[in-house]
């Protein structure tokens, strides 16, 4: 009874730092659904998988246990826009974050690495391929880790559409840290893929925490129809508040938003295609309500925090229910009464079978895309191991004249196979490397002028310029030289020209690592059985998006949640196909009244007698004559047969 008495306190006193934690730092006074009971999980130094729809607050339940106690969270994740937004946002709180991925240079890594030994850092954020570096693997044996967080955990299981071989670095990094808890999230993960998640990472035990997938205020909907934007339009005039449209091309977006202005609508456009700095003025016009409507491809998605979206229309079908749950889920994060609506027209299932079989190509393609992805880098057989660079695939596909769909594909299976990783797109900082060896490059200084005193600054400030390109600060070269930054540009610009140094001014697009070195494309093995998955996987989330699309008859969130994992789901009631029911439902309830009364008027009866009669459920005809007693239409004779009241 005292270990029972002494339990409960100790479970109090842990609630009561959390909660004192959440308010602290977020001021929130209590946790959403589900987040506690995983927060305890790790609390406990249980090994804890955690389901999560996107949008459910899985930060939390990393951070809240971090800042309760002592040690520093290493978080592995592959989107370093998730990373750069994370660390912003902590620090913004007061915490002290850092992040290392293939975009900094390796002195930028082994300072942020220093920190984390060293100094008070609470959150590391890591790219999984800087797990299989050295310097990681000695330096986070001396760091003290109080928890292992594995963000978007389905990467490591082979059966998962989105297997990346670099996660399973993962659990040899466990291997270090034997004592420390791993929390792996996941917002995608079928009975199969969470076994697996487990085993990979090496659980003690099966332990799942599901949170639910419903959103009980969002209204999910299907149009089907052949004049889609007469259908948006409706929306938008029925519907008041912000809104996202959604659409697979660039060209579209800007055709579409041209349409809806033509109508008056304030609307804007978004897609990767636009400059940075151009995305971030749209968005902010939109998120400060300055713009109503967002037309955007899913590059829309990453930072949106406006809980006040009142509808998400998919103009065009989406290649998975992971990405329509994911981008029609941000309608609706405030709890008022939101619409997700999908417009399918008479033709999208063929441009869909075109467009799986196009993002599929021949293995001997993926080999030429591999060979033609890395002249376009300039990388000569042999070179490039654990190297990175910026890789502009717009650019690329301009060039070269292929669909981005199948250079996309090609570089999954060459990612699934080991050979390079694309980032998503991310800031980068410039980067130089001398064309010229330290020999020449003296014959080549003469006197005091510019050049000279520019190349001067750059060998203080930086080292290994000779051997591999390095991130430099303009600012900070411009700084230390006494020359303005928009001179430092133009000198460095200059030198690029007369071939001293290749240049890459400061910019915003993805990175491509390269996990081993180029290899001659003969050699270049793709596994026929990572295609072949790959593909019927593709095939699989294909088919499900189309059954949601074309199904009539089950309700859209169950539909959804059962596709989650959670085979208890109940109808929302709110979706088409539930409101559909309900009309259909009314109008048998009408009839079957209109039956009893009509009984009633040949002769008197008892309810047996009417379900015999009308030879239905007799509990439907018994609750038809029960409502229709209450509401003074029929009533019981002393006989007990039932009589209509005139």
């Amino acid at each position: 009874m005292l270990n029972l008495r002494h339990m409960t306190t100790h479970n109090d006193k842990i609630g009561t730092n959390l909660k004192a934690t959440l308010n602290k730092y977020w001021g929130y006074s209590d946790f959403r659904p589900g987040q506690e009971a995983i927060i305890r999980s790790i609390m406990e130094g249980r090994d804890t998988l955690a389901l999560m729809p996107t949008g459910g607050g899985k930060s939390l339940t990393y951070q809240v246990p971090t800042l309760s106690r002592e040690g520093l969270c290493v978080v592995v994740t592959p989107l370093i826009a998730l990373m750069k937004d994370q660390v912003d946002r902590l620090k913004r709180m007061g915490v002290n974050a850092t992040a290392i991925h293939s975009g900094l240079s390796y002195s930028q890594i082994d300072i942020a690495l220093d920190n984390c030994v060293y100094g008070d850092v609470k959150f590391l954020y890591v790219a999984p391929e800087r797990l299989a570096t050295e310097a990681f693997r000695l330096r986070i044996q001396r760091m003290n880790v109080s928890l292992l967080a594995v963000d978007e955990a389905h990467c490591i299981s082979q059966w998962g559409y989105d297997f990346r071989p670099s996660y399973l670095r993962i659990a040899e990094i466990r291997k270090l840290l034997p004592d420390t808890p791993v929390l792996a999230l996941t917002a995608s993960a079928t009975k199969m893929v969470s076994e697996d998640i487990m085993k990979q990472l090496g659980f003690t035990t099966q332990n799942i925490i599901r949170s639910s997938f419903a959103r009980p205020n969002l209204s999910y909907a299907v149009r089907h129809t052949d004049d889609k934007t007469e259908q948006l339009l409706r929306v938008i005039h029925n519907v008041a508040g912000s809104g996202i449209v959604y659409m697979r091309s660039r060209e579209g977006c800007e055709k579409l938003a041209e349409e809806l202005q033509r109508q008056g609508i304030s609307v804007s456009y978004y897609h990767a295609g636009l400059p940075h700095a151009e995305r971030n003025i749209r968005q902010e016009e939109w998120t400060s309500g300055k713009v109503r409507i967002m037309v955007a491809t899913n590059a829309f998605g990453m930072g949106i925090d406006k809980a006040d979206v009142r509808f998400v229309v998919h103009y065009t079908m989406c290649d998975s229910l992971e990405s329509y749950y994911q981008e029609a889920g941000r309608a609706g994060r405030d709890g008022q009464r939101s619409y997700a609506l999908l417009l399918v027209s008479s033709d999208d299932d063929s441009k869909i079978v075109k467009r799986f079989d196009a993002e599929f190509p021949p293995l001997e393609e993926i080999k030429s895309i591999y060979e033609k992805i890395c002249d376009f880098i300039q990388v000569a057989v042999g070179d490039g191991y654990q190297a990175s660079f910026v890789f502009n695939i717009h650019e690329f596909c301009r060039r070269e004249h292929i669909y981005i769909g199948k250079v996309r594909a090609a570089l999954k299976l060459l990612e699934q196979n080991g050979y390079m990783t694309l980032t998503e797109e991310m800031e980068n900082p410039a980067r130089i490397l001398f064309c010229v060896s330290r020999d020449e490059l003296y014959r080549i200084r003469v006197g005091r002028n510019e050049l000279d005193h520019i190349i001067r600054t750059i060998l203080r400030l930086y080292d290994g310029v000779f051997t591999e390109f390095r991130a430099i600060n303009e600012q900070v070269i411009a700084t230390t030289s006494g020359y303005t930054v928009e001179r430092v540009k133009e000198l460095l610009k200059r030198m690029w020209q007369i071939r001293i140094i290749r240049y890459i001014p400061s910019n915003t697009s993805p990175i491509l690592f390269l996990n081993e070195e180029r290899l001659p494309t003969k050699d270049l093995y793709i596994s026929p059985d990572t295609y072949l998955h790959r593909k019927n996987l593709m095939s699989e989330r294909f088919e499900n998006m189309r059954l949601y699309a074309s199904t009539e008859t089950e309700c859209r969130s169950v539909m959804l949640q059962r596709y989650f994992g959670d085979n208890e789901a109940v109808a929302c009631g709110s979706c088409d196909v539930c409101l559909a029911e309900k009309r259909r439902s009314k109008g048998d309830a009408e009839q079957l009244s209109k039956t009893i009364i009509e009984l009633l008027r040949e002769g008197q009866l008892d309810v047996r007698e009417l379900c015999r009669e009308i030879k239905i459920d007799p509990k439907r005809v018994a609750a038809m004559v029960d409502k229709l007693k209450e509401e003074g239409k029929i009533s019981a004779a002393i006989s007990g047969k039932l009589i209509i009241n005139e």
